[in-house]
């Protein structure tokens, strides 16, 4: 059963955060849903993975094309996560604890700065915690990220 990691971050934007996390999911082997409050802000980052990393190549394509099983990264609103290996939250997209069981690994990244994110992804902590599956909290308030609670 998988584990459900939140990423309150306060020092580097999703911009910054969300590549580094994708490289290191696609370094694990894994296939991932990458989950997204807007068609708009999906697009957007689209566009940023086409740019990031400058030396590399994020490969990733947005749900809805022909070659939808072939990416290693999908992207989409309301994703399901059916072959997939990982799970990333992003913009107040959530996830249904039971997904995670089928799962490596699932992740809800929320901006620390916007204190309406900050109060979903506390309401998400407390529904995925109190259906018993295993969640970690990363805060990066010190300047790197630190595992401040698990449960």
């Amino acid at each position: 059963m998988g584990a459900v990691y939140f990423y309150h971050m306060t020092q580097t934007p999703l911009e910054a955060t969300l590549p580094v996390l994708l490289e290191k999911s696609l370094a694990a082997g894994w296939r991932v849903a990458l989950r997204g409050g807007s068609q708009a802000g999906l697009e957007r980052l689209d566009e940023l993975l086409w740019l990031k990393p400058e030396d590399g190549f994020l490969p990733h394509g947005l749900a809805g094309g022909p070659h939808d099983g072939d990416q290693p990264v999908l992207m989409g609103v309301d994703l399901p996560v059916t072959d997939r290996s990982a799970l990333i939250c992003v913009e107040g997209a959530t996830l249904d604890p039971a997904e995670v069981g089928g799962l490596a690994r699932a992740s809800i990244l929320f901006d620390g700065r916007d204190e309406i994110a900050v109060q979903a992804a506390r309401a998400q902590w407390r529904e995925v915690t109190g259906a018993g599956v295993s969640a970690q909290y990363w805060s990066q308030e010190s300047g790197r990220w630190e595992k401040k609670a698990e449960a």
